[in-house]
């Protein structure tokens, strides 16, 4: 009776025991989290730069192609055989004002000129004899006029105004028959060049026939198209206004060759097509080979041109490639990046001026950061170099910069120095 009492009691106190058991063992090993342990700080090496306000020039960009000052057709204005040309009337010749190129053959025209002067002499008898006649009918007027005054016709006025009309016209023919035998010698207008040849020896040609395209050589022309944007940052030349503004022109079709040349004006109407305002630069003396030492410019030969802007004081320059998307950048502060929204004020290939969102005394990120969070922790390349490079100056390593912390770092404590 005993023996089952005892069983009764030890039961639930195993029962109890076990129980507590497990929770002392869970109390003091509590489950633990798989989780891996803090991710490390990132540290990334970036290149950076302290940006300085200064005075920038800017240069435009522009293109074009090569046009001629004046080119014109170059007609005869007589008809007849070509006998002779000019060696340099060919394609690519050169020629100088006043300069014979074609010879038309010009004895009909000397024929007329002859008959012409046979009319003049005849005219200028005519007119003598007339002069003669007037001189004569005044002095029979004055024996028997009684002291009357002679009256026009007496005098024979309306004679000698006829044959004084004769000899005029007469000249006039003259003159008229030796211009026409001078058109027989097609003379060039100005100095210039031959970009089309039409005749040769032999031809006979017509008035106003065409002989050749030519073309003046003292300047030629550039149209050049300037961005809307641009054009606050340029010196246009306006009615009464000559600006200065230069011109470099450069070419690859030979090589790569430059030239030298200025604004002239600026076109009076926007471009329909293009919606751009155009300005027309100028090269003087182009064709000269030997005063450039290198090929002759080529008409309808591409260029490109920088065209020499305003100057903008105290500027922020950076380069264009430290810009993301066209809008934004990364600076170094405390030793963080940080995203900056920035303001193009004008760009080009290599530098861009910045109108907002920089000031002098920032460290532009230079390093192409990719897509990278804004306060991602950075370390300065060079930074670190530079501080073993002064370590390295003294043979026990001490330096007086040793106590200085690095960009981004906390200046240690006065205990930790001295340990």
């Amino acid at each position: 009776m005993k023996t089952k009492m005892n069983k009764k009691y030890l039961i639930p106190v195993a029962i109890v025991a076990v129980v507590v058991t497990v929770i002392v063992l869970i109390t003091s090993n509590p489950p633990t989290s798989k989780r891996g342990g803090k991710k490390p700080i990132s540290n990334v090496m970036v290149e950076t730069r302290q940006l300085q306000s200064a005075d920038y020039h800017v240069e435009v960009s522009s293109f074009g192609v090569v046009k001629p000052r004046t080119q014109s057709s170059l007609v005869t204005q007589a008809s007849g055989q070509i006998l002779s040309i000019s060696p340099n009337f060919r394609e690519g010749g050169f020629f100088n004002k006043g300069e014979v190129l074609v010879q038309l053959d010009d004895r009909d025209y000397l024929a007329e000129v002859k008959i012409a002067q046979a009319g003049i002499l005849q005219a200028k008898q005519s007119l003598q004899e007339e002069q003669a006649r007037v001189e004569q009918a005044l002095i029979d007027w004055k024996r028997l006029g009684n002291g009357r005054e002679p009256t026009e016709l007496v005098l024979r006025q309306p004679q000698l105004a006829a044959a004084q009309a004769a000899m005029l016209s007469n000249q006039a023919q003259l003159d008229k028959a030796l211009l026409a035998l001078e058109r027989t010698k097609v003379v060039a207008p100005f100095d210039g060049r031959i970009l089309e040849k039409n005749v040769d020896v032999g031809r006979v040609v017509s008035t106003n026939a065409q002989l050749a395209t030519i073309y003046a050589t003292d300047y030629v022309e550039i149209r050049l198209p300037i961005n809307n944007r641009d054009l606050a940052l340029v010196d246009l030349p306006e009615q009464g206004k000559r600006a200065v503004a230069a011109v470099q022109f450069q070419s690859d079709l030979i090589g790569v060759q430059s030239w030298q040349g200025q604004l002239d004006r600026t076109e009076g109407a926007i471009d329909n097509s293009s919606q751009q305002l155009y300005v027309v630069a100028q090269i003087d003396d182009p064709f000269s080979y030997q005063s450039q030492k290198q090929m002759p410019l080529k008409i309808g030969q591409y260029l490109t041109a920088k065209i020499a802007g305003k100057v903008l004081p105290n500027a922020i320059v950076i380069p264009t490639k430290a810009i993301y998307q066209g809008s934004y950048v990364y600076v170094v502060q405390e030793g963080k990046l940080l995203r900056t929204e920035v303001s193009i004020l004008w760009q080009n290939s290599q530098d861009a001026v910045i109108a907002s969102g920089l000031t002098a005394g920032d460290d532009l990120v230079l390093t192409p950061l990719g897509q990278v969070s804004s306060g991602t922790p950075v370390s300065i390349a060079g930074a670190q170099q530079s501080l073993k490079n002064r370590g390295a100056a003294r043979p026990d390593g001490d330096t007086a910069d040793a106590g200085k912390p690095r960009r981004g770092e906390k200046a240690p404590k006065a205990k930790e120095m001295q340990q």
